[in-house]
């Protein structure tokens, strides 16, 4: 059994007991979330899709940690000017494990 799921804007295919890393979420770690926007669930070849969410669908997951991702280095360089710009980015992520997924 697998559902997609829209979690901070963005949409992931998730089933029970898998890690995801999702945009930073303001939740402490340990704590229980639940998410209602689920889009589409596929239980044993029996599909439903919503139009846009499932009514009464949920997938509850828990906080496991708030980590920061790989660091991107951006470099900006216009030739023959002098110009040079280093720049660096850690995209701030929170690790989910997915508990259950429930209809209604």
């Amino acid at each position: 059994m697998y559902a997609i799921v829209e979690i901070a804007g963005q949409q992931f295919k998730v089933q029970k007991d898998q890690k995801i890393f999702v945009h930073r979420l303001a939740a402490e770690s340990g704590a229980k979330i639940s998410f209602d926007r689920v889009l589409l669930v596929d239980d044993g070849g029996k599909i439903q899709v919503g139009a846009p969410a499932i009514a009464g669908a949920v997938v509850s997951a828990v906080v496991n940690d708030h980590v920061k991702g790989d660091k991107v280095i951006v470099f900006k360089k216009k030739r023959r000017k002098g110009y040079k710009k280093k720049n660096g980015h850690r995209q701030s992520f929170t690790c989910l494990t997915i508990k259950n997924i429930k209809l209604s």
